[in-house]
């Protein structure tokens, strides 16, 4: 493990970085007395799966996801109120719903 001065550090700094990643730790020394060292990271192995199945078993779909909607909520989708949906009127055109915004 060699050891450099501050000075020798700044001015090599490009290649003891080579040196560390060649992993060779290198010891940064003030006025002689070890400070830091400089070594390589570990490199992460990839722990995360990309593409088609990556999320398999990890969630479900109801049975009933397509089913229909209770009527109250495909009212409010269709915008109409409560009393319309007992009325039994349908969804109002496009007409018919901006003159109800005014």
């Amino acid at each position: 493990m060699p050891t450099v001065n501050i000075y020798q550090a700044k001015t090599h700094l490009s290649k003891l970085v080579d040196l560390a990643s060649s992993g060779t730790d290198v010891v940064i020394a003030r006025a002689g007395k070890p400070m830091v060292k400089l070594t390589a990271l570990e490199k992460r192995k990839k722990s995360r799966m990309v593409g088609f199945g990556a999320l398999e078993g990890k969630g479900w779909i109801a049975d009933d996801f397509d089913a229909p909607l209770p009527d109250e909520i495909q009212a409010q989708f269709e915008g109409r109120s409560l009393n319309e949906l007992a009325a039994g009127s349908q969804a109002p055109n496009r007409k018919q719903a901006a003159n109800r915004k005014r």
